[in-house]
Formats: C-alpha cells, sequence, structure tokens
C-alpha cells in the first residue's frame, strides 16, 4: 500500500504558472466599471448607436425615439455611460450632443480580444 500512496503523490504535480502578466489593478478596475456599464442591453445598444453615427456624434433628441425609451431612461443610460468614460458630452444650446470615448472602447475591445482557447489544462 505505501507504493501506491508514493506514486499518487508524485503524480500530484501542480502546472507551471502562466507565462503573461497579471493586469495591473488600476487597469483591472476601469476595465470593470465598463463591463459593469455595459452590462445593460439598452446601454449596449447606445454605444453601438453612437459608435456607427454618421457624424461621430449624436443628438439626445433622437435617442429616445429610435430606442423607443423616455427621455428620463435616456439620461439615466447615459449617465452611466458618461461615468463610465464610455462617452462624452457636448452642451449645444438645449440639447446635449454625445459620442464614443475611442481610448475606452480600445480599453474594452483590447480586454476583449483574450486568447479563444487558452492553453491547455494539465490539471
Amino acid at each position: 500500500m505505501e507504493d501506491v500512496a508514493v506514486t499518487e503523490s508524485t503524480q500530484d504535480v501542480c502546472c507551471a504558472g502562466a507565462c503573461g502578466d497579471l493586469l495591473p489593478s488600476a487597469e483591472a478596475d476601469r476595465v470593470a466599471r465598463i463591463c459593469k456599464a455595459l452590462a445593460d442591453p439598452t446601454r449596449v445598444r447606445l454605444v453601438q448607436y453612437l459608435a456607427f453615427s454618421e457624424s461621430g456624434t449624436v443628438c439626445a433628441c433622437h435617442l429616445p425615439d429610435a430606442l423607443g425609451i423616455s427621455q428620463p431612461t435616456l439620461s439615466f443610460h447615459m449617465r452611466k455611460l458618461h461615468d463610465a468614460g464610455l462617452v462624452t458630452r457636448d452642451k449645444r444650446g438645449r440639447w446635449v450632443h454625445y459620442s464614443v470615448r475611442a481610448d475606452t472602447l480600445r480599453l474594452a475591445r483590447d480586454f476583449l480580444t483574450l486568447p479563444d482557447q487558452p492553453g491547455t489544462h494539465c490539471c
């Protein structure tokens, strides 16, 4: 019986660690804020709509009808996106124009381009 115990313990060796670095805490916090902001389907639709707008900016007056939501609901969602750094706002008269922040979208896109098939698992 002792031979079996020795054989099992010698085979129970952990895999080598990852060869990449951990994401720095500040960057992980920023990515988490972005993910939280995008965890709502309406906000995902808003970012997509703004990102593909021909002029690069959209007046808030067009968004409620485009999305089928009320102005107060739009304001709530846009504040979440703005607080996460995903959009900028520019007040023009009585209306606010929104556009996406390319640098923040780039950070989210870079994070989401993790390998499709992480390394094989040996354990």
